[in-house]
């Protein structure tokens, strides 16, 4: 029976290399902790915002400019309690209706971006309350679908380069704003669809069945009461922070000895031959300002009219006014078991429905107190 040798390869004069018989395994040692530098942000990702400056324009000029941009892109408004632009792009008409693909629990839908508005209580029709987080969906339209053959994002991961080449991208903006105050590059990304520029952009993988056209709008209706959502935020910023606050660590006691480490971490070193600190030791620094994804959180209710969305917890990333990620949730327990408004909802008018809620969740319209006459 042969003998199964192993050898690390290192590269020898042809003078002092020795041949063994029998089969061999190649063993070569690399590094596995070294990861890529940093590279560029997507190609649509540019400079957004110009230096604000007066360029001497009079009054007249002034006001030339805000009509040349009122007549190509619309008068300002307020949608939704959103103070946008009245846009009508030329690719919004029949952007949803013309799609006749079936759900199916495998297809992935767009994503939405709002904006956190701070907690509120809610009651259920037991008299039990609960605390919810608000989000309001803000101007969100499509801007561009980019299918999956011509996708090409500039960071894969190492396992599977090819992990998602069956999903297209789809990019929607958010918060339609004035023109002048964006670069030209930037503003090139919206005028091909005769759209406003945005403030905001963000990326979601979706299906190729669940494409949809450029200047499609997405509403607070794509979701319903009842779904679960992930929650896509950037938690607050607390600055450097000791263990106690960043890691929750209990501290150490007030008597008995201790003398001014009361708030410290204590021995975060070992003795003997691992005598030194091991990579990921819960020790004081930067807390915050990271991207967190709050996982199943459960719609209560849905105001139509504003675009605003009742979440049930408080457990969603960020401060208040801060953009946040709203999609499809991945727990494979709290997935859609009914098919859900496919690819999106269709626009619907603000009198048709204002204020829908989940059936367990007292509705402020209804009775609280009824009183029966003596018989």
């Amino acid at each position: 029976m042969s003998k199964i040798m192993k050898r690390t390869v290192f590269d020898f004069p042809a003078s002092l290399r020795i041949t063994f018989s029998g089969p061999m395994v190649y063993q070569a040692r690399t590094a596995h902790n070294v990861r890529a530098p940093r590279i560029k942000y997507p190609l649509w990702y540019l400079q957004r915002e110009r230096a604000k400056d007066d360029q001497q324009l009079t009054g007249d000029n002034r006001s030339f400019i805000k009509e040349a941009v009122h007549d190509k892109f619309g008068m300002p408004a307020v949608i939704h309690g959103i103070s946008t632009y009245d846009v009508r792009s030329p690719l919004r008409e029949d952007s949803v209706e013309c799609t006749n693909v079936e759900w199916n629990p495998k297809f992935q839908r767009t994503g939405l971006i709002a904006r956190k508005l701070g907690n509120y209580p809610m009651w259920l029709n037991n008299g039990k309350s609960v605390l919810t987080t608000l989000l309001q969906v803000i101007d969100n339209h499509v801007i561009k679908y980019i299918p999956p053959e011509e996708f090409n994002p500039p960071r894969k991961p190492y396992s599977c380069p090819n992990h998602k080449k069956h999903l297209g991208c789809l990019l929607v903006g958010a918060e339609s704003a004035d023109p002048q105050y964006f670069t030209k590059q930037y503003c090139g990304l919206f005028y091909r669809e005769g759209m406003m520029p945005k403030k905001y952009l963000g990326r979601f993988m979706i299906s190729p069945e669940a494409a949809l056209q450029p200047g499609t709008p997405l509403l607070a209706s794509h979701f319903q009461p009842g779904d679960f959502i992930d929650i896509r935020g950037k938690t607050i910023d607390r600055g450097f922070q000791g263990v106690m606050k960043r890691h929750g660590f209990h501290g150490m006691p007030a008597t008995h000895g201790v003398t001014k480490s009361h708030r410290r971490g204590g021995n975060v070193g070992h003795g003997g031959e691992k005598g030194r600190i091991f990579p990921g030791t819960k020790m004081p620094g930067h807390m915050g300002n990271r991207y967190r994804l709050h996982k199943g959180a459960e719609i209560l209710r849905i105001n139509h009219k504003y675009n605003v969305i009742w979440v049930k917890g408080v457990a969603s990333p960020g401060e208040t006014n801060s953009i946040v990620y709203l999609y499809d949730t991945i727990l494979p327990l709290r997935k859609y078991k009914t098919p859900p408004p496919f690819p999106t909802s269709k626009v619907e008018d603000d009198d048709q429905l204002i204020d829908s809620y989940k059936e367990d969740v007292y509705k402020f319209t209804d009775q609280t107190i009824t009183f029966e006459e003596d018989k």
